[in-house]
């Protein structure tokens, strides 16, 4: 069963919300106000785009304002590094660093704690001009994990993680970090009172199951606890994909994991095209391509989800490929043949340039396609320009009726920038 919302329907509907309205197509406005201002004056550049999640699960409404109010803060953060001439790369960590600060999400500050009462988190980021990838797992006190990814692409870059050295793990991974100057902080000062609230009331049913049931029916029972603690309502990872002014892509994704795990597990977040995917335009691929997923770890990484979502992107028609991608390759994919309830969701952007601005200004323009897709019951993105005055938000959720797990729905938009010519 497919729930669906088309590109018009979804902008209709986000243009009724308090502070939504639909995304501005600032190509042909700044061209035409230019041209007749003099034709020796230049039109005005827009810095880009970016795209966030606060995580695929459920959203209360009680707790709706907050979620948007932070990915709000997260596109701000981004486009202010946009508007300062930053590549994709640094402005998609900018807005990954907000939604880490935030106590509402499930990465970085506050995160679940692990069956240890411990903070452990991945976190992972790629960029599509040099397709560089940057991942970390498992880590603790460090208050922002996606700082430690970032900082591990860029050492790449460089070239220093040579001889087939690959990122570091959990208290390696502290250890790389605080030596690249960036400041621990202890994971007492991490947990907030909402996620020690959950850890102690998830270990009172784990305590309760082994008082209740031995053997065999003890082990069940656990995996049951696990599973129900772990349902829609809990899979709440952060993730952002931007757009630059040059139009390169940049994507990146940071998780607290499951709520109880064992120390050491190591998500999606931290793994190679599963948590993110950033890919520019080349000779065989016509649209550049940015992706972030969120979900449950075991079902992203066995689809390779964020990959498969970007590889699928090249289609003519965006939305149909992202819906078939979607159905095809997570809901029906035969390696979760055996889950009852496939549970995740992606944002996606993808652009091309095309030519419109005369010639001799040196300037193309971006049409930006930006989607997101989810089987849980609700998924909070925002999304903005550099030339917006603020960001946009909307809390996504499948229709009445259907089941999480085996259905998805569907939303999105477009927009179009100005860029440099090359």
């Amino acid at each position: 069963m497919i729930g669906l919302s088309s590109y018009a329907g979804v902008m209709e509907s986000l243009m009724n919300c308090d502070e939504e309205q639909q995304p501005s197509s600032p190509l042909t406005n700044s061209w035409s106000k230019n041209q007749d201002s003099g034709k020796n004056q230049k039109p005005k550049l827009v810095g880009g785009f970016v795209l966030v999640h606060a995580g695929a699960g459920y959203h209360s409404e009680s707790k709706a304002k907050e979620y948007k109010h932070v990915c709000k803060r997260a596109c701000q953060r981004a486009v202010d590094q946009l508007k300062a001439g930053a590549l994709a790369v640094e402005a998609v960590a900018a807005a990954l660093v907000e939604l880490e600060d935030s106590p509402f999400t499930n990465a970085g500050m506050g995160s679940n704690l692990n069956l240890s009462g411990e903070i452990e988190c991945d976190a992972s980021i790629m960029d599509g001009k040099s397709l560089h990838y940057g991942a970390v797992g498992a880590i603790s006190g460090i208050k922002n994990p996606v700082l430690v990814a970032n900082r591990l692409l860029s050492e790449a870059q460089k070239g220093k993680l040579s001889a087939g050295r690959i990122p570091p793990v959990g208290r390696g991974a502290h250890d790389w970090a605080v030596s690249h100057g960036i400041p621990p902080c202890p994971s007492e000062k991490m947990a907030t009172k909402f996620s020690l609230s959950a850890y102690k009331r998830n270990k009172r049913k784990m305590e309760l199951a082994e008082k209740i049931d031995t053997g065999h029916n003890q082990a069940k029972k656990r995996r049951q606890s696990s599973e129900n603690e772990n349902g829609s309502g809990c899979l709440d990872t952060v993730g952002a994909v931007v757009v630059d002014l040059e139009g390169n892509v940049a994507a990146a994704v940071s998780s607290g994991g499951l709520a109880m795990k064992h120390p050491g597990r190591v998500g999606q977040a931290a793994h190679y095209g599963c948590g993110c995917w950033a890919e520019n335009a080349c000779n065989m691929n016509p649209y550049s391509t940015a992706v972030s997923t969120s979900g449950c770890g075991e079902h992203l990484i066995r689809t390779m989800l964020a990959r498969e979502c970007s590889a699928a992107m090249q289609s003519e028609d965006a939305h149909q490929a992202l819906l078939e991608a979607m159905q095809n390759k997570f809901i029906s994919s035969p390696f979760l043949a055996s889950e009852d309830r496939v549970l995740g969701g992606v944002i996606v952007l993808r652009c091309c340039r095309c030519v419109e601005a005369p010639p001799s200004q040196n300037i193309q323009g971006i049409l930006v396609e930006f989607l997101w897709s989810h089987t849980t019951e609700s998924m909070c993105v925002g999304y903005m320009s550099a030339q917006d005055s603020k960001a946009k938000t909307h809390i996504s959720r499948l229709p009445p009726g259907t089941v999480p797990g085996q259905c998805l729905a569907i939303e999105g938009g477009v927009c179009r920038l100005m860029s440099r010519g090359e």
